[in-house]
């Protein structure tokens, strides 16, 4: 089974959030794939489609973003996932918006969501879609940027970006994370 996991914040005040672009992601997914509905299980929600590759879940902690790993590691273990068939989609200030990156390993970078992944899971050797959403100018804190809405130009550049990753996650169904990585970085 491969897992597929979008780290955001529940609730209806961080629906449209930066924070959320991993939530929006499933969201897509659950869509293009005609996913069951979601199912409440270890403070995450998910849902498990059966395609021809195999059994895929997708997946969103409602643990809050700096707890996410509370909610993976558990769904991890239930479902005898390994750790090189999970892929986590998430925010990352350090990448313009309407670019995603793919990686196969890596730090933290300063975001909690994957700090308390890599503490749960217990490895940073794992992949992951980092969604571009730039960082706040202005002055304006980290905090309050990524849990502000996008601004309306940006919700065009937004929603293809996460068509983008959406896309990305279908190919790496059926095809290596490596091959997925040089067909989507940077675009």
């Amino acid at each position: 089974m491969k897992m597929i996991i979008g780290l955001g914040n529940p609730g209806k005040q961080y629906e449209r959030t930066r924070h959320n672009v991993g939530f929006h992601v499933i969201d897509a997914l659950c869509d293009r794939l005609s996913a069951p509905v979601m199912q409440s299980k270890f403070n995450g929600m998910h849902t498990v489609i059966h395609r021809p590759e195999g059994k895929v879940m997708l997946v969103k902690p409602l643990t809050y973003m700096n707890l996410s790993g509370e909610c993976v590691r558990p769904l991890m273990d239930y479902y005898d996932v390994a750790v090189e068939d999970i892929v986590v989609l998430y925010d990352d200030l350090d990448i313009a918006p309407g670019t995603i990156r793919l990686r196969q390993k890596g730090s933290a970078g300063g975001h909690n969501g994957m700090k308390s992944l890599i503490a749960h899971i217990g490895t940073d050797q794992f992949n992951r879609i980092r969604i571009g959403i730039g960082r706040p100018t202005g002055g304006m804190k980290v905090a309050d940027y990524v849990l502000a809405p996008f601004a309306k130009e940006e919700i065009p550049s937004i929603e293809e970006m996460v068509q983008k990753s959406a896309s990305a996650c279908e190919a790496w169904l059926s095809r290596p994370f490596l091959e997925v990585m040089n067909d989507y970085n940077g675009v």
